[in-house]
């Protein structure tokens, strides 16, 4: 009962903890920003990361294994992993340019699980025989991770591909513009300075200029977002394939689960391939991680939506009015 409890308290608090956070980052877009709104935001990231944490150590105390057992504990732990990307620029010193990405993806996932699923979904179960392994924590985990990582990579790809095929170049000028201000942040400032430099030149060079700025940081963070996530699929299917083989006896059986697991894996081969081509690089790159942010998709829903093969275990059924 005390579990419970706290558990649930914990569920809203991190949700409405990235909910502030969320309203907070849409303040500093529409009205000038405000330095103390930014460092609210980034407190806040961090509270939500305590948050989930604890609820996912309360369920693995209370259920006694660990929490990843069915979709509801595995969106958590996505958003939880969202909550990590977030703070990788921070403990590198970088300016956050990730924050539009995952904040919101952490509370459309973690919104997901708590309103979009069944409340037997909610409900922590027994294990079934298949996923009563050691290899548990370290495959579901590495392709959560990854999954959260792509995700991000593939989203600033996305937005790269947007800004680059953008005709009307001059919502780039703008100091409220969303795309500038999201991934700036605190470049803002350092970008009106540099104003000054094309004040005599073509009208469309400052406009050029901060298209340029924007798309080459969206490029750079992507790739290293992706290549983040790549590792962390490769060591994911690997490890899985071990564990398969300990459950059912064969390191790759084919189920659709597995094929789309390496799908995904051979698309974001391809990205970083491109990347090793300089005349394949931007935007060339950036559709190839685009259709990865569908191939995810797939992988982690759509075979979940089916419910077949033996990962069917992952299966869920949505609320219903």
């Amino acid at each position: 009962m005390i579990f419970a409890t706290l558990e649930h308290i914990l569920t809203h608090l991190s949700f409405s903890i990235i909910s502030i956070v969320i309203t907070i980052q849409l303040m500093t877009l529409l009205v000038r920003e405000i330095i103390g709104l930014r460092d609210s935001s980034e407190k806040g990231m961090i509270a939500t990361f305590f948050s989930i944490t604890g609820l996912l150590v309360t369920r693995w105390i209370s259920s006694r294994h660990f929490p990843l057992s069915n979709l509801y504990e595995s969106l958590i732990f996505l958003s939880w992993s969202f909550s990590i990307i977030y703070m990788i620029p921070k403990i590198q010193n970088h300016k956050n340019y990730l924050s539009t990405i995952t904040a919101p993806s952490a509370v459309f996932t973690q919104g997901f699980a708590t309103s979009g699923l069944s409340t037997e979904m909610h409900q922590s179960a027994i294990l079934v025989p298949a996923l009563q392994s050691q290899w548990l924590i370290m495959h579901v985990s590495m392709m959560l991770l990854s999954y959260a990582a792509l995700l991000c990579g593939s989203l600033l790809s996305v937005a790269f591909l947007v800004i680059t095929f953008q005709k009307n170049i001059d919502i780039f000028c703008k100091s409220n513009n969303f795309l500038i201000k999201s991934f700036f942040f605190g470049e803002i400032e350092y970008l009106n300075e540099k104003k000054s430099v094309f004040k005599h030149a073509s009208p469309f060079s400052f406009r050029n200029y901060y298209k340029y700025q924007l798309t080459r940081r969206l490029d750079y963070w992507s790739y290293r977002v992706i290549s983040l996530g790549f590792i962390f699929l490769t060591i994911g299917i690997l490890s899985g394939a071990v564990w398969a083989n300990e459950a059912w006896g064969s390191y790759w059986n084919w189920d659709p689960k597995e094929t789309w697991a390496f799908i995904t894996w051979t698309i974001f081969a391809i990205y970083l391939h491109t990347r090793t081509n300089q005349s394949l690089q931007g935007t060339n790159s950036a559709l190839v991680a685009s259709i990865g942010f569908l191939i995810i998709w797939i992988c982690y829903f759509g075979i979940n939506l089916l419910g077949i093969g033996l990962h069917s275990y992952g299966s869920f059924t949505l609320t219903s009015n």
